[in-house]
């Protein structure tokens, strides 16, 4: 297989993906109504786009094209609208969050096309596992190489992204300890992690054949990685952020990875070393584990500050660009977050004290889902 050309694409743009919980309304456990959902929304026209995902449990949204933050918002309100719409008719309920509360994953059905067959037949019972919701957001680039440069930049930013989307903290009935544990369902894949420090596209083809040959993948699919290019897109993907409790939170979200790109592309103010990923993991476990309030190491000097810190000195990098792009209203809302620290994770928990039950935390999040 070869690896198809890069489709340039208007910078900066952009697009996102949800992956939602569909729960039934009884004791609101995860229930197999994907197939259903999807036979109902056909009959709908809505702008983007709704599909199956692995599981029965669950299904994706996503955004056409965008430019700006209040486009991503209203097209992700109409999709909502329409989801929710046809889930009443369904008697059943939609909400976000990156893990379940409480769902076992042996309970769990694999949706019916033959490449979720086949993942379930390879990975085995880490396919059921990996019910699990993300957020994903396509950032578009004008060229192949300048869309691995972004990569190779935005990846100093990944503790940020996982620390403010983090809405993960429950699995199986149990409290974690972590802001987002989905990830760490992520990260049990073979093909999972960073990208390899690559920063032409001759180069990445290269390293592309090479993984075909050895038969470990068989496209661009086959890789988890945090953030992936996107050929037939003219994008790359950032793929680690935790689906958030509301669609206007995930547009929030979008609006500061879609300015972060418009700086790094523009400004170019990082000079990209390999060194940089000796400090990725650790950064991106603190992110998971302890959210905003997280240890980040500069990779370039070894300073230590909180991300939530670090958020906040990067909005004021970006001021001017989100002006230019009109998402000045977004980054407020994530200096909001940043300042107080309380990301989707921390409202989770908060919610489980008031209540004293996870089916009630559940039911909160398909509110919050609707508002």
């Amino acid at each position: 297989m070869v690896l198809e050309a890069f489709n340039r694409s208007e910078s900066f743009t952009f697009g996102v993906e949800l992956e939602l919980q569909i729960v039934n309304l009884h004791d609101y456990d995860l229930t197999n109504a994907s197939s259903d959902l999807m036979r109902l929304i056909r009959e709908r026209k809505v702008a983007g786009d709704i599909k199956p995902e692995i599981t029965e449990s669950m299904i994706e949204i996503a955004t056409g094209v965008c430019t700006t933050y209040t486009q991503a918002r209203d097209e992700l309100r109409v999709l909502r609208d329409a989801l929710v719409s046809a889930a009443d008719k369904l008697n059943v309920g939609l909400c976000g969050g990156g893990t379940h509360t409480f769902q076992q994953w042996n309970e769990r059905q694999i949706f019916d096309t033959p490449r979720f067959q086949y993942l379930s037949e390879l990975y085995g019972y880490l396919a059921k596992q990996f019910t699990v919701f993300g957020q994903h957001v396509h950032i578009g680039c004008p060229s192949a190489d300048s869309a691995l440069f972004l990569l190779h930049s935005m990846s100093r930013f990944i503790p940020h992204f996982i620390a403010l989307s983090a809405s993960s903290p429950y699995v199986q009935g149990v409290d974690t300890g972590f802001h987002s544990a989905r990830l760490n369902s992520v990260f049990a894949f073979p093909m999972s992690g960073r990208a390899p420090y690559v920063l032409n596209w001759e180069n990445f083809e290269d390293y592309f054949s090479k993984m075909v040959n050895t038969g470990v993948i068989g496209g661009m699919k086959d890789f988890y990685w945090d953030i992936r290019p996107k050929p037939e897109f003219g994008t790359i993907e950032v793929r680690v952020l935790d689906t958030p409790l509301s669609v206007d939170r995930a547009a929030v979200l979008a609006a500061y990875i879609q300015t972060l790109a418009r700086y790094l592309l523009l400004d170019r103010p990082l000079t990209l070393h390999e060194d940089d990923y000796l400090v990725y993991t650790f950064n991106r476990f603190e992110a998971c584990r302890f959210g905003l309030a997280g240890t980040l190491v500069a990779p370039e000097t070894g300073e230590r500050r909180t991300i939530a810190d670090d958020v906040l000195a990067t909005l004021d990098k970006l001021a001017p660009h989100a002006e230019a792009l009109g998402s000045t209203e977004a980054l407020e809302e994530i200096a909001s977050v940043a300042r107080s620290q309380i990301n989707d994770a921390t409202w989770l928990r908060e919610t489980y004290r008031h209540g004293d039950s996870l089916p009630e935390v559940v039911r909160q999040q398909c509110i919050q889902w609707r508002t």
